[in-house]
């Protein structure tokens, strides 16, 4: 699926991931591809991205907004 984290100022993440992990406002919780659509809050956390090879990122967050539809998931984060 086709992952994008962008914040005011920058574009801090773009790119292809298999599974993401959202530190949610009412909890945790997975996106895989062919996921439900939704949208949801963040608050202050880590999203943790995993790539083809297992290979995985993390990026620090203050909160946001993240979209899923169609194997595109969108974060707006502060």
């Amino acid at each position: 699926m086709q992952l994008d984290i962008v914040s005011p100022d920058k574009n801090i993440y773009s790119g292809e991931a298999t599974a993401v992990l959202f530190p949610g406002v009412e909890g945790s919780f997975g996106v895989l591809d062919n996921h439900a659509p939704m949208i949801a809050t963040l608050k202050k956390g880590a999203i943790k991205i995993t790539k083809e090879g297992n290979t995985e990122e993390v990026v620090e967050v203050s909160g946001g907004v993240v979209e899923v539809l169609k194997n595109k998931v969108i974060v707006l984060a502060e």
